[in-house]
């Protein structure tokens, strides 16, 4: 029997994104696989992660593309984002917690489109003067990372409605980055 990569990865990034310590034995259980068939799929845990990481650089990047970030301002952008966003939220979450995929010369070229599209929307933002200029474009990019894996996890913990996810993020986000008026 043919074992659907795509399956076991969702899996995987199902049970990861709810308990990032879960072992492989886990994994393999939430995926309905054994835990040789795992194996033979994915070497151990490092190689999973990274096979997550790609699936959250694709996902990412599919949400860059439908989020038209060109389109209108550099704020109706930002929402765009944050709702194409929402769902690899939680896959964004744990994998933000992984250390080793952003760490040395093995990290993924993926993250480095990413940050350069995000970063660009905010770069367009100040030059048209929606936004604060006195942030860099880079820091306003890992600050909404940081608010995508702060809001799935409220999210998955129940702390925060699902519905409140995209509001609380641009209110968060553009609230600190909006140009203040001069007096």
């Amino acid at each position: 029997m043919a074992v659907d990569r795509e399956h076991v990865l969702r899996s995987a990034a199902a049970l990861l994104t709810r308990r990032s310590t879960a072992t492989m034995d886990e994994v393999a259980k939430a995926a309905g696989i054994s835990r040789a068939t795992l194996h033979r799929q994915f070497a151990g845990r490092d190689a999973l992660v990274r096979a997550l990481e790609e699936l959250g650089i694709q996902e990412c990047e599919a949400a860059l593309d439908a989020a038209r970030l060109d389109d209108g301002t550099a704020r109706e952008a930002v929402h765009r984002l944050v709702r194409e966003f929402e769902g690899a939220a939680a896959l964004l979450a744990f994998l933000y917690t992984e250390n080793q995929l952003f760490e040395g010369e093995e990290q993924n070229a993926g993250w480095a489109r990413i940050d350069t599209r995000i970063a660009a929307l905010f770069r367009r933002g100040q030059q048209s003067g929606e936004f604060r200029i006195d942030l860099t474009p880079a820091w306003l990019t890992e600050a909404l990372y940081g608010l995508f894996a702060s809001g799935a996890w409220a999210v998955s913990e129940g702390r925060v409605a699902a519905k409140d996810f995209q509001y609380m993020i641009v209110e968060l986000l553009l609230g600190g980055a909006l140009r203040r008026e001069e007096s």
